[in-house]
């Protein structure tokens, strides 16, 4: 309300149009009856949300379509700015009532602890999107002082703050020398800047999940877990099982789900993952970029089933071992490729500056590494060096984070060595941390 007072009243809307068709549902005589309540609150919630963030992007699509039969019309446009948070509260106000239309929990009668599973301040804006289930039972146990959990809370957004401040703020000052002026550039520093892109966002995000669930934590609730090392995956499948979690999980149960999922004949099959993954770049912006980067991580899943038979049949007569190191790192190699070629989509300020990128993208510029072409990218030596300690630290983290739990295996250290990793982490924050009022103080995903 800080910001704009009339836009909490969608959220408002958003809760109560939820919590009130929980109880219609629940107490509803007849299946007619629910599935009218489910689609009285659907269309609430869902019309808000397209007027929001896609109506304009509709009206000037179907400007572009109705202009190439030469017809002159433009849409009418709103001046409306895309609410904080909208497409996240909306998901889980959703997951409500559909649970309790699946009979997976029962409507709760209180209002106020109702609205706080919708507003839950630590990931309203940003998620993990959280399931009913999961969060509302919470709300009704009592909380009391633990010197444990506020410690664990702290130290975890701690860590949120080092990926975000150290690491992703720092990368995006290249990423957004490039990106905003890619016609200036090409080869070795196109692909620098989306490799950079990709490590930028995923410790923009999963720095982002970290403070939310460490917040909450010392509040005394549990949060799901969004992210499980992404990078690390070995496909594109495994890689949408260990991002964003919690998205993955909402598209999964209720939609992916509801239109037949994978069990039913393969062209059916293709077409439901293909609907799911351009649903889902849609939801992340009314833009056409988002567009093709689902529907590009679309394409990739239905190859990787097509493709899978012919693997095993090539890794066996060739007597492939998928556990040797090599083969691991290949597989993860690729994927993480495949990954950044589609962040490309992601991050670019509009489409023909994607295609730019990607026809520029191969172009053999080595003089950009071997001279110092690379440090005019808006990083110097010193900031190079600061991002590469960081990104070793990142990467020990994820490391032995494949065979310990990292909170535990702290723990059990001497007292010496835990201090010494909490002050050398705030240290760190304090002078290496990316400060300042711009946009790259800004977490990405507040933006959808």
């Amino acid at each position: 309300m800080s910001w704009n007072v009339e836009y909490a009243f969608l959220l408002l809307i958003s809760t109560s149009t939820t919590f009130l068709s929980g109880i219609l549902i629940q107490n509803a005589s007849s299946i007619g009856r629910k599935k009218l309540y489910v689609a009285i609150s659907l269309f609430v919630n869902l019309s808000i949300l397209v007027l929001f963030k896609y109506y304009n992007f509709i009206g000037d699509s179907l400007t572009s379509f109705i202009s190439i039969f030469d017809i002159e019309y433009k849409a009418p446009k709103f001046n409306l700015m895309l609410p904080v948070g909208i497409s996240f509260y909306t998901f889980q106000a959703l997951s409500y009532t559909m649970d309790v239309y699946q009979g997976k929990i029962k409507a709760t009668k209180h209002f106020g602890k109702y609205a706080l599973f919708v507003s839950f301040f630590p990931q309203l804006v940003a998620g993990p999107i959280e399931k009913s289930a999961s969060l509302l039972p919470q709300f009704n146990s009592a909380k009391s002082f633990n010197y444990e959990r506020i410690k664990e809370g702290l130290i975890l957004m701690a860590w949120g703050f080092f990926k975000k401040m150290v690491i992703a703020d720092r990368l995006a000052i290249l990423v957004d020398t490039v990106y905003n002026n890619p016609t200036e550039y090409e080869g070795i520093e196109l692909v620098v800047a989306t490799f950079f892109f990709s490590i930028q966002i995923l410790c923009d995000f999963s720095g982002y999940t970290d403070i939310a669930i460490g917040a909450a934590k010392v509040l005394g609730f549990d949060l799901s877990k969004n992210f499980n090392r992404p990078y690390f995956s070995k496909s594109i499948p495994e890689f949408w099982r260990r991002w964003h979690i919690s998205l993955g999980s909402w598209f999964k149960d209720y939609l992916y789900f509801p239109l037949g999922g994978s069990r039913v004949v393969n062209w059916k099959k293709y077409r439901n993952i293909l609907i799911v993954f351009i649903v889902s770049g849609l939801w992340h912006g009314a833009s056409w970029n988002f567009l093709i980067w689902g529907l590009l991580h679309g394409m990739y899943q239905v190859l990787d089933i097509v493709l899978t038979p012919l693997m095993k049949i090539k890794n066996g007569r060739f007597n492939i071992n998928k556990n040797n190191f090599i083969y691991k790192f290949y597989k993860v190699s690729l994927a993480f490729c495949l990954v950044s070629f589609a962040w490309i989509f992601f991050r670019a300020n509009k489409v023909s500056d994607a295609f730019y990128i990607v026809k520029n993208l191969f172009v053999l510029n080595t003089e950009v590494i071997l001279g110092n072409g690379i440090y005019d990218l808006g990083l110097n030596r010193t900031e190079f060096k600061v991002a590469y300690i960081a990104l070793l630290v990142l990467l020990l983290a994820n490391l032995l984070e494949r065979k310990y739990n990292l909170m535990n295996l702290l723990h059990k250290q001497h007292l010496l060595v835990r201090w010494t990793y909490y002050l050398s982490l705030i240290f760190y924050i304090l002078v290496y941390g990316v400060y300042g009022s711009n946009e790259k103080a800004a977490f990405i995903y507040f933006q959808f």
